[in-house]
Order: structure tokens, then C-alpha cells, then sequence
């Protein structure tokens, strides 16, 4: 071994990650696991008999680590299994391996929550949504490359929340938006401009019950397709389409009639303020 060659930097070289088979996880593949004494070295029965009790505190990143080695040698496992119960087997301690961890570093989450929380109301579904994201960060995390689980996975949490963030600031938007922000009947981005003609009439205006403009069926798509009214989020064709009884090609004509009404009223001229 030469002086700049450090046994983390050996780890990291020994590693590549493995081709995607159907139905089985994806892995990192470490030059150990073809020893003779692979299993010996990575068998997980104590990890999974005895777990670790952390409480209120991280798992360890050194724990972490030992963890994610071994739920890789177990995928590796199941990618080389020869038989239905080989495979199973393998399965059950790549899950328990991967849920020890998770449910490890839990606090990751409540953590980059806490920081970065920009609506309150919605952070329910932001620490469900954060429990997928640290699930993907485990099965991707490299324990070789001397990399620390803890920043790998806040890392990961932080810029799911910015996009999860951006996402509801877009939906917000999109409910006071005016026409012209709808040119093809999608949203844009909220550094478009408005014009000062469109600025007078609001869409919300036109989806109230008593608005002759348009029938019951264009308001309730033009709700649920932007995020107007009751409906939380915007909903993509289909999903209205199935809502409402109806085909994604109906829908889609039914928006396009309801967008070209509208626009033909903003289109208008507008009587002058007295």
C-alpha cells in the first residue's frame, strides 16, 4: 500500500454499483463478497436477532455503516439466490436490515422538517413523504465511501423538502392566478407576468355557484385541474377524468371550452371607472 493510499480510499475502488434485475433491489457490490468467508463476514442473524435499542438518539454513523454493508451483501444474495427459499430468506434481512436503519435515523427527518418547514399545515404529509425519501437514501447510501449516513441522508431531506416546497408555493399561486397564466391551460411559473387587463377579472370569480359563464362540469374540472376552490392540488387529466365519469379526451375538451369562454371575456373591452 502506498502512502496516499488510505484503506477508506482501497474500500471506495473495490465498489461498483450493480445492474438493475426485475424485481430486486438495486445494490452496491463490494470485492468482498466473492471470499470464501463472505457470509461468515456479512451474516446479519445477530444484527436482526439483537437489534440496537437508540431510543431518542441517532443510530450511530459507524452503526449505520456496518448496517448498510451487510443489507447490500444481502441483495447481493438474492441476486445470486438459486432457489424461491434462498430468496426469500435473503429478502426478509435485506428489508429488516434497511428498516433497522431507517428507523435509526428517523430523527433526520424531523430535523430537516423543523428547518425547512414553510407551511405547517401541510407537515403531515411532508414527514410522510420525508420517510419514502430517507428509505431511497438508505438503499442508495455507499458505506465504503467513508461518506457519513447522517449527511448523505439530511442532504437528501433538504432538497426533497425544497422541491416539496416549491411545489405548494406553485399550487398557491395557481389559485389567484388570472387567465393569461393559463395560455395553454397549464400553470406557468410565477415569474411570468400578469397583464394589468387580466389583473381585473380573477378565475375564482367565475367558479362561484351563482356565475352564469360557465356549467357546473367546467368549474369543478377547472378546480381540480388547478388547484382552485376546495381542491388541494392541481390534478392531472386523468384523475379528473376518473372523479367525474368521464375520458381524459373529455375532460380535456371540456377545459379547452370552459379556457376559451374565459378568454373571450377578458378579451372584452372594459368600461372605463367613472
Amino acid at each position: 500500500m502506498s502512502a496516499t493510499e488510505t484503506p477508506e480510499l482501497l474500500d471506495r475502488s473495490a465498489t461498483r454499483r450493480a445492474p438493475r434485475a426485475a424485481g430486486l433491489p438495486s445494490y452496491i457490490v463490494h470485492d468482498s463478497f466473492a471470499e470464501r468467508d463472505a457470509l461468515r463476514s456479512y451474516d446479519p442473524a445477530d444484527l436482526l436477532e439483537n437489534p440496537n435499542d437508540f431510543g431518542d438518539k441517532y443510530m450511530p454513523d459507524e452503526v449505520t455503516r456496518q448496517h448498510a454493508r451487510y443489507m447490500h451483501y444481502a441483495a447481493h444474495r438474492m441476486h445470486t439466490a438459486r432457489t424461491p427459499v434462498e430468496l426469500a430468506r435473503w429478502h426478509r434481512h435485506y428489508l429488516g436490515l434497511r428498516d433497522l436503519i431507517v428507523l435509526g435515523n428517523r430523527k433526520l427527518i424531523y430535523r430537516a422538517v423543523r428547518r425547512r418547514l414553510a407551511s405547517p399545515s401541510r407537515i403531515d404529509d411532508m414527514i410522510g413523504d420525508c420517510h419514502i425519501v430517507l428509505i431511497q437514501a438508505v438503499a442508495a447510501y455507499n458505506p465504503w465511501m467513508g461518506i457519513r449516513f447522517s449527511t448523505y441522508a439530511y442532504t437528501c431531506l433538504v432538497r426533497a423538502l425544497s422541491r416539496m416546497a416549491q411545489r405548494l408555493s406553485t399550487d398557491w399561486l395557481s389559485r389567484s392566478m388570472s387567465l393569461e397564466a393559463f395560455p395553454d391551460g397549464e400553470p406557468r411559473g410565477r415569474t411570468q407576468p400578469e397583464s394589468s387587463a387580466a389583473g381585473q377579472f380573477r378565475i375564482d370569480e367565475f367558479l362561484r355557484d351563482d356565475h352564469p359563464l360557465l356549467t357546473p362540469r367546467e368549474k369543478s374540472i377547472l378546480a381540480k385541474r388547478f388547484s382552485m376552490g376546495d381542491d388541494p392540488a392541481n390534478q392531472t387529466l386523468e384523475r379528473v377524468g376518473k372523479a367525474l365519469g368521464l375520458s381524459k379526451e373529455r375532460v380535456r375538451q371540456v377545459q379547452a371550452s370552459a379556457l376559451d369562454k374565459l378568454r373571450k371575456v377578458f378579451a372584452a373591452p372594459q368600461p372605463e371607472a367613472a
